[in-house]
């Protein structure tokens, strides 16, 4: 049976490897150079830490514009003022956290 099953498999590859190479081949181009990924250094956003007394502010800038405050108090958990819609009024939040809840209901254990 082995014999049988090598020598079908022999003679399906013999034809195949048999095949005559095309005339019309054409050299491969060469790579061309990679992608020049240089940021536009106006499109980063700069931070400023500025402490007052004990509290830690940061002011995160986009081309110069105000976006976010991260305001660190001495005492007590850190908040973010965001400007969301981009006309400078600032919306407070507790976390960088977008609020949505999925449920997570345990259908069934074992």
């Amino acid at each position: 049976m082995r014999k049988l099953l090598a020598l079908l498999l022999l003679t399906i590859a013999l034809p195949a490897g048999a095949a005559e190479r095309p005339g019309n081949l054409q050299p491969v181009p060469d790579v061309p150079p990679p992608p020049d990924f240089s940021l536009d250094t106006a499109l980063e956003p700069q931070i400023v830490i500025i402490k007052r007394g004990t509290d830690t502010i940061e002011e995160h800038r986009v081309a110069g514009k105000l976006f976010m405050l991260k305001v660190t108090p001495a005492s007590g958990a850190s908040y973010y003022l965001i400007d969301e819609k981009g006309d400078g009024k600032m919306t407070r939040q507790e976390s960088l956290d977008s609020g949505i809840r999925p449920p997570m209901w345990v259908i069934h254990s074992w």
